[in-house]
């Protein structure tokens, strides 16, 4: 390809390449607009060849004449790397990081001085007791548990727990005051005992639930309730009286009539319907059949505007 652009004469009357000419060259092909003259006449194609040739030059010319004055690129702009610090190291990305068991300080990284019985944390720039002591200040102190106590490693915990049974109190662990027919439960709030069941708390005793005929215990253990077929009436269960055309219901405690029946007192009354009528969802009453509108006991014709 021919080389275009500013050059310059060497010894012997050669003319040198510059490494820039040449780069400017190689884009000379994708660069170079088109000179195709189509269907036009021959002397309006010189023309436009003419034109176009003159200011491809030109631009050829101010190219070459701005490149070397660009000179090579630098790399002032670059940031210098990041001064590492000792037990410290560089990260991949820039910036550094303290190494295991160095904690940052400033710009520095500073040992961390674990005390006795204790140990580096996961990411090992700082410490925990280890289990059965407590952080004081800068030390690890063993734990003071009082009898009838167990150790406990809850974070807002006072490291320890009394056994079932007891409770803590001024820093020791008080035994609870079960009554008859109760057991003492594990909890940190109430009083500290629950009633057997068939029992039933009544201040600070447990007093035995009475089941009446046709009841029995509920899941509670503290009250009762009745069997299928029975309904509760004060202290007893009284039998569901279940009229003609009527079910019991799911729970068992109460009635409903058949589909077609309406409850009226303690029976159930076959729906008196008009023309014009259907069974409602519920099975027990009755509506209109579309474009009739319910009045009182009979369907009229929705009258249409």
């Amino acid at each position: 390809m021919r080389q275009l652009g500013t050059r310059k004469r060497g010894r012997g009357g050669h003319r040198g390449v510059t490494e820039r000419e040449t780069e400017l060259d190689e884009n000379q092909a994708s660069l170079r607009p088109s000179t195709s003259c189509g269907n036009r006449s021959a002397q309006s194609c010189k023309v436009t060849r003419h034109i176009i040739g003159t200011r491809w030059r030109g631009m050829i010319a101010s190219a070459a004449v701005a490149l070397p004055m660009l000179g090579p690129l630098s790399d002032s702009g670059a940031q210098s790397p990041e001064a590492v610090p000792d037990n410290a190291t560089a990260r991949r990305f820039g910036g550094w990081s303290c190494n295991r068991g160095y904690r940052r300080t400033d710009e520095q990284c500073i040992g961390v001085a674990v005390p006795p019985n204790a140990y580096l944390t996961a990411f090992g720039d700082g410490w925990e007791c280890e289990r059965l002591f407590r952080k004081l200040d800068d030390a690890c102190v063993a734990l003071a548990i009082p009898p009838h106590a167990y150790p406990d490693n809850g974070s807002y915990s006072r490291g320890w727990r009394c056994e079932q049974g007891y409770r803590e109190s001024g820093g020791v662990c008080a035994p609870i005051l079960v009554p008859a027919n109760a057991f003492a439960v594990d909890s940190s709030y109430g009083k500290g005992w629950k009633c057997e069941r068939g029992f039933s708390e009544r201040g600070e005793l447990c007093e035995a639930v009475i089941v009446p005929q046709n009841a029995v215990l509920d899941v509670s253990g503290e009250r009762w309730s009745c069997l299928r077929g029975y309904a509760r009436s004060g202290e007893a269960c009284a039998a569901v009286e279940v009229p003609a055309n009527g079910y019991l219901n799911d729970a068992g405690s109460d009635w409903r009539c058949e589909r077609g029946f309406k409850r009226d007192l303690a029976a159930c009354v076959a729906l008196q319907v008009p023309s014009n009528w259907q069974i409602d969802f519920s099975g027990n009453d009755w509506t209109c059949d579309e474009n009739y509108l319910r009045a009182g006991d009979a369907c009229l014709r929705e009258q249409r505007r």
